[in-house]
């Protein structure tokens, strides 16, 4: 009987599809990475007197403050605040950012089936 090429158990149809599987994943993946880097992610505190917009790059692209909240006697609160928008913005685009690539790779945490 002869053999055939490839992977012990004779499958190299399969393998060749869980390659191309793979590679438009991993395309898919690239995709959908460029266009969250893309995107910008706002957040508020102190009832909006701070609002801080990141990008999905995880950059800082804007911080915006209420003439009410710049006390110079109280500048920690003002801090404070810039912290609280900024952290809340980041959270914001890793949330966003885990549920796109959460829904391309099927919930396997960027890991493939192999």
């Amino acid at each position: 009987m002869a053999k055939r090429g490839g992977f012990p158990g004779g499958m190299p149809g399969n393998m060749n599809n869980l390659m191309k599987q793979a590679q438009r994943m991993q395309r898919q993946m690239e995709e959908t990475t460029k266009e969250l880097e893309e995107k910008e992610y706002s957040a508020s505190a102190g009832g909006g007197a701070v609002t801080v917009t990141v990008s999905g790059k995880k950059e800082v692209l804007s911080v915006k403050l209420s003439e009410e909240v710049v006390d110079p006697d109280d500048i920690e609160m003002l801090q404070d605040l810039i912290v609280a928008a900024s952290n809340e913005a980041l959270r914001k685009m890793e949330e966003e950012s885990q549920a796109a690539m959460s829904k391309l790779t099927g919930g396997l945490g960027g890991g493939f089936p192999f």
